[in-house]
Order: C-alpha cells, then sequence, then structure tokens
C-alpha cells in the first residue's frame, strides 16, 4: 500500500539527512541570439534533469516563469493534474491569509451558566473551542487559573466541552485508514490539545527507556500527563547489544497505546507522536484535570459537543497567536492539522459553517480572484494528505504570481521554507536540501511528498537577479526519491542568467540520496524525531 510518511515506520536512529544536492556535472548552454522560451538553453536543460532515469515510467507537469511579467519561460505538461501532496497547503495557506486576515486569532473560552451562591456554581461550566490548533496543556492551565479567580470553588453541574464550531468529521476524506494513529493525520476539532510548540494538535508524546534490568518492563511517559490515553506496555527490556524492536501505537478506535517488542538496555529514548481518539475529550480532560489543580471541583463526568446556551457568560478566554505567526509551524513543518483547522475555520468564518465542504468552496472562490482556474484541479482537503487531490503545475505557478502584489505577501512568503537555512524555524522542510548551490537561502518554496508524489514550489532569484516562480509536480515514480530531481531544477535557475539565455545546468545528484528503506521520499518534517 502507498503511504504517506508515518513516523511509527521510519527507522529512530536515522542520523541528519545529507544535502541533497551539493555537488553535480556543470553544464552550460547559450541561447542564440534572439531565441524564444521554446528552444532556449533553459528547455534543453530543464528536459534533460527530467529525463533523469529514476523518473522513467513517471509524469512531470513543470511550469518556470517570470515573477513580474508572468512570462512563461518554460512548461512541461504544465496542464497535467496531477497529485501535490502538500503543495495543496499553498491553497489554503494563502486563501486564509486573505479570507481570514493575517491578524486573525482563534479564541477558547470559558463560560458559566446557571446561579451563583458564594463560592459555589449552581449550573455548568462551558468549554467552548473557536478552533485553535496550538492550545497547549499550559493554556488550558491558565484558562483554569481564571475560573479560579473568579472565586468559584464548586461547580454543581458538569463541565461540558463546546465543540460546536466545526462539524463532526473529524478525519479528511481519503486518508489512509492504517494510519489512524499516525501524527500527521490527527483527528480535526475547534477543541484540542498540542503536546509541543511544535503544536502538533490532538496528539500526546509517548517515550519509552530500557528498565533497569533485562525482563523488565521499558519505563513509559506521556506528555501531556493524563489519564485519557491508557498505556498498554507489554514490551520488555532486554540484554545491552540485543536488537530494538519497541514499536508504539494506538489501537484502533480507542485511546488504549501498545508499547509492544524489545529495547535492550543502554539504548537511547524511543519517542512517538501519536494521535488521540477524539480530541474534544482529550480537551476536556487536560482543562479538567487542571481545573482541579486550582481547588475547583466539578461534579460528574465532562459532556461532550453541546452547544453554550446564549446567556452564558465569560469566566476565562485564551487568544490564539495571530495568523501571520501560526503560518511559520504550519508552512515551515508542513502541519496537516493547521491546514484542515484553518479549512474549516474559513468555512465556519465565511458561510457559518465549520466543515471541509464550506471551507473548501470558499478557497475554490478566492482561488479564482488569483486568476487560478479552478475547473482544472480537485481540492478534496486543506494539507494534501489525500491523495484525491489533483493540481496542475500551471495553477499553482498562477496562485504563486497572483499573490505578489497582496498586501500579506510578505508574511506569506516569509513563511515558506528556504533552502539550507540550518535553523529549523527558517529551513524547516528545505534547510538540508540544496546547501552548498546558488539556491541556498535564495529558494523559498514549500514541498511535497506522499508514496510516488513529490513536488516543490515557490520562489528564487537567478543570478542575473531575475526572480523566477517555479512548479515542479512529480508522479508515478517507483524510486525512493526524486527530490535532486527537483533540486536540480531550481539549482540549474539559481545558477544561470536566464534573460541573457546563458544556462548554467547541473545534473540530479546520483547515489547521495539515502536508500528506501529510510522512506526518504516523504516529508522529512513527518518524521518524529526531525531529521531533515
Amino acid at each position: 500500500m502507498t503511504r504517506p510518511e508515518n513516523p511509527t515506520r521510519t527507522p529512530r536512529r536515522l542520523t541528519a539527512l545529507v544535502c541533497v544536492l551539493t555537488a553535480g556535472l556543470a553544464l552550460t548552454w547559450s541561447a542564440p541570439a534572439g531565441a524564444g522560451p521554446s528552444d532556449s538553453g533553459l528547455k534543453k536543460a530543464v528536459d534533460t534533469i527530467l529525463a533523469d532515469a529514476r523518473m522513467s515510467g513517471g509524469a512531470a507537469s513543470v511550469v518556470i516563469a517570470d515573477a513580474v511579467t508572468g512570462e512563461r519561460l518554460y512548461q512541461r505538461s504544465g496542464t497535467d493534474r496531477l497529485m501535490p501532496a502538500s503543495n495543496t497547503k499553498l491553497l489554503t495557506s494563502t486563501a486564509a491569509m486573505a479570507l481570514l486576515g493575517p491578524g486573525y486569532r482563534h479564541t477558547t473560552d470559558v463560560l458559566s451558566s446557571g446561579s451563583r451562591d458564594g463560592s459555589t456554581l449552581d449550573g455548568d461550566l462551558h468549554l467552548r473551542g473557536g478552533g485553535d490548533p496550538t492550545t497547549l496543556a499550559k493554556d488550558y492551565a491558565k484558562l483554569a487559573a481564571g475560573v479560579a479567580a473568579t472565586g468559584i470553588r464548586r461547580v454543581t453541574g458538569r463541565l461540558i466541552a463546546d465543540d460546536t464550531r466545526f462539524d463532526a468529521r473529524r478525519l479528511g476524506r481519503a486518508w489512509a485508514g492504517d494510519d489512524e494513529s499516525a501524527y500527521y493525520s490527527a483527528q480535526i476539532s475547534p477543541l484540542t490539545v498540542a503536546p509541543d510548540t511544535d503544536y502538533d494538535s490532538g496528539t500526546v508524546i509517548v517515550e519509552a527507556v530500557p528498565g533497569d534490568r533485562p525482563g523488565d518492563r521499558p519505563k513509559v511517559t506521556v506528555v501531556p500527563k493524563t489519564a485519557y490515553v491508557r498505556l498498554d506496555v507489554s514490551g520488555t527490556t532486554v540484554a545491552a547489544g540485543g536488537a530494538d524492536t519497541l514499536a508504539v501505537e494506538r489501537r484502533h478506535g480507542s485511546n488504549t497505546i501498545t508499547v509492544s517488542g524489545a529495547i535492550p538496555i543502554g539504548a537511547g529514548a524511543t519517542k512517538e507522536w501519536v494521535s488521540v481518539w477524539e480530541p474534544t475529550g482529550y480537551a476536556a480532560a487536560v482543562f479538567s484535570d487542571e481545573l482541579a489543580r486550582h481547588g475547583v471541583r466539578v461534579k460528574g463526568t465532562p459532556r461532550l459537543g453541546v452547544a453554550t446556551p446564549p446567556d452564558a457568560r465569560v469566566l476565562a478566554s485564551h487568544r490564539s497567536m495571530p495568523l501571520r505567526k501560526l503560518m511559520f509551524p504550519f508552512m515551515k513543518l508542513s502541519n496537516n492539522m493547521h491546514a484542515e483547522t484553518l479549512a474549516k475555520t474559513i468555512g465556519y468564518e465565511t458561510s457559518g459553517r465549520g466543515s471541509w465542504s464550506a471551507g473548501l468552496a470558499a478557497i475554490e472562490g478566492y482561488l479564482r480572484t488569483e486568476g487560478v482556474t479552478t475547473a482544472a484541479l480537485r481540492q478534496t482537503d486543506g494539507s494534501g494528505l489525500s491523495r484525491m487531490n489533483v493540481v496542475p503545475a500551471e495553477q499553482l505557478a498562477r496562485l504563486l504570481l497572483g499573490v505578489r502584489d497582496a498586501s500579506w505577501y510578505a508574511d506569506w512568503h516569509a513563511s515558506l521554507p528556504v533552502a539550507c537555512a540550518p535553523d529549523r524555524a527558517v529551513g524547516g522542510s528545505l534547510r538540508s536540501r540544496m546547501c552548498g548551490t546558488p539556491a541556498a537561502l535564495n529558494a523559498h518554496a514549500k514541498v511535497g511528498s506522499l508514496t510516488g508524489a513529490s513536488s516543490l514550489a515557490g520562489y528564487v532569484k537567478d543570478a542575473g537577479g531575475r526572480e523566477l516562480v517555479f512548479a515542479i509536480v512529480l508522479n508515478g515514480y517507483l524510486a525512493p526519491s526524486v527530490k535532486s530531481v527537483e533540486d536540480a531544477i531550481v539549482v540549474t535557475l539559481a545558477r544561470s542568467d536566464t534573460a541573457a539565455g546563458t544556462i548554467r545546468s547541473i545534473a540530479p545528484q546520483r547515489g547521495g540520496e539515502p536508500s528506501e528503506a529510510s522512506d526518504t521520499a516523504l516529508e522529512c518534517t513527518w518524521r518524529k524525531p526531525e531529521i531533515c
């Protein structure tokens, strides 16, 4: 079965990826005077790169354009509909900036209904979700502190988790069922918890270390600490030098996380990010624990999915970071859950319906204003995790050209990963690629990867200072990775003076990409711990 990136199936001891492209065969072509794009050296150079044996039998949709004039400098099957993988996030992110605005914030509220008698609330507490995908356990602690600060110490009713801003559909269309416990395929709710400042919403971090002696169970912890998930530890500590086969996975339809296999004495920690079943309940459980820690006793167990009464009184609120800042963990780390939350938020804010169908309809309407021919593509989710998404390179190029005059363009452009920028918050999924080339710290682009589908689209300046737009979508190949093919095209652009017709091509790296066993065809930011 073809799969998106799955950290539970990737060796945990992988070392950092080598730069995907550090050297290559340099060739120089000069176009004859007066030559047009169709017979320029650029066409010959890119065609040669795409003739790489790893693309044998595959499909390529590639468009290169002048970013200022929009002139197409190269086109190869630009109208062919191929799977864009996470390049789908280009559609969602630009629509979010345009329709929600860079200053948009999600709000999580705690409200009360009923009457107050001193320190007793004779009624219910309501935790109302606004769609914030970045809410941490410490944010729920601050909300609990806010409730305590009002003087409430006892609640006779229940905690009611209001997740009605979004519909009840938790998983995207055509997402792989066997990725249910993978953190990059977590369920979507307007009430959720992120365990870390990568803001991997709807997940917990499970860490296992060897026991003290062979035969002992591994020592396992969960972050954040919560009883919402239950650990079933059947794994065993084995002698030093033994095979490390420890596996962590959540059982289907439950919050029981199994830790099985063997871990040898002296081995490093096994750390996995695992999605929860029903993130609304997860948020309610974490908040309940924080209420108790702050001296607020609530009778009964939380009730999920009930709308807050219109006359309820706000006791405490938490506001998310503005969208312009959310764009960074979203785009740099290719966070699927951020994309899906934004798609549903767009639906809610534009039509009052927090659903994928409403959000995608609004995104489609926005794309048309940027000159994108939406009849030529299909978008079925916000992130690109679905293999039903198909987008031609020409439409990606149109979008990249169209947004350059938007008031929010600078913020959005800054959220794109930067080639060979070593800081993870800048380089993101490109931080180990195109190092030692003119594209390093120059190319700003979104990466996309699923098994048999790879994409790279963004901006780069050529050797003459001309800004170019490129959109590269590759599908149907059997090689473990074609990332160096993409990189060779972008590096060729950065090395060349396209206006003068002096093209300095570089061939795709051969033999330098890791083996198929390491699953490198997929986005490195979808692996934990991150290796790119």
